[in-house]
C-alpha cells in the first residue's frame, strides 16, 4: 500500500465556516504529524464541532484524539471563528471513512465507494461501486448497479468530486484491521529502534 504523504492536499474540502475552521487548525495538525480529514459543524448536543484526523499511517488512538483536541482548542479560542458555544469532538475517520485525498483512493483500491460529483459525469452525479483503477486525474469505478444503457465502468475525475465515502463491507473491515495491525507493529518497531539509539 502506498504511504500517503503528510503534505498532500485534500481534493474535497469544506465550505463556509467549516472551511475557515479547517484553515485555522490544519497547520496545527500538520505540525503534530497528523492529517486533517474533515471538519464539520453540526447541530447536535447544542453545537458540535467535529474534527476528523489521522496519522500518516492511517491510525488514530484515543490519546491522539486528546492530543489534537488540546492543541487545537487554544488556537480556536484565539481565532474565535464560531460565535456560539460548541462542543469539540475529535475522532478518527473510521473504517467507512470519507475519502478526501487522491491517496485515499489508491490506498482503498478494490473497495466499494459511494460518491457524488458536482457536475454530471456520464449523465449522473451519484455513483456507487468498486474502485478498480486510480491515476493522477481520477479513478475508475466498476458500478455495482448498472442501469440500462450505462457502461459497467465509469471514470470519475478527481476535480468533479463533491463527496466520497467508503462503504462498510466484510472485505473493508478485514483490510482495515490488517492495515491498523501493520501500522501499530511498524510504530512499535520504530519505538524500539528509537530506544536502542539512546
Amino acid at each position: 500500500m502506498p504511504k500517503p504523504e503528510l503534505g498532500e492536499a485534500r481534493i474535497i474540502i469544506e465550505t463556509g465556516l467549516d472551511r475557515r475552521i479547517a484553515e485555522i487548525i490544519e497547520p496545527v495538525l500538520v505540525a503534530m504529524d497528523f492529517k486533517l480529514v474533515r471538519v464539520r459543524m453540526m447541530n447536535q448536543n447544542g453545537m458540535t464541532l467535529q474534527i476528523m484526523a489521522e496519522r500518516t499511517d492511517g491510525t488514530m488512538t484515543v490519546e491522539d484524539c486528546e492530543a489534537v483536541s488540546m492543541a487545537v482548542s487554544p488556537v480556536l479560542d484565539v481565532e474565535d471563528p464560531v460565535d456560539k458555544a460548541y462542543h469539540l469532538e475529535v475522532s478518527s475517520p473510521g473504517i467507512d471513512r470519507p475519502m478526501v485525498r487522491k491517496s485515499d483512493f489508491s490506498r482503498w483500491q478494490g473497495h466499494i465507494v459511494k460518491c457524488e460529483t458536482s457536475i454530471l459525469v456520464d449523465n449522473r452525479k451519484r455513483f456507487r461501486g468498486k474502485i478498480t483503477d486510480v491515476n493522477q486525474d481520477g479513478f475508475t469505478l466498476e458500478r455495482d448497479q448498472v442501469a440500462y444503457g450505462e457502461e459497467p465502468k465509469v471514470v470519475i475525475p478527481f476535480n468533479t468530486l463533491a463527496e466520497a465515502k467508503l462503504i462498510l463491507t466484510d472485505d473493508l473491515i478485514r483490510d482495515a484491521l490488517r492495515a491498523d495491525k501493520l501500522a501499530k507493529a511498524q510504530a512499535a518497531n520504530q519505538n524500539d529502534e528509537d530506544d536502542s539509539e539512546e
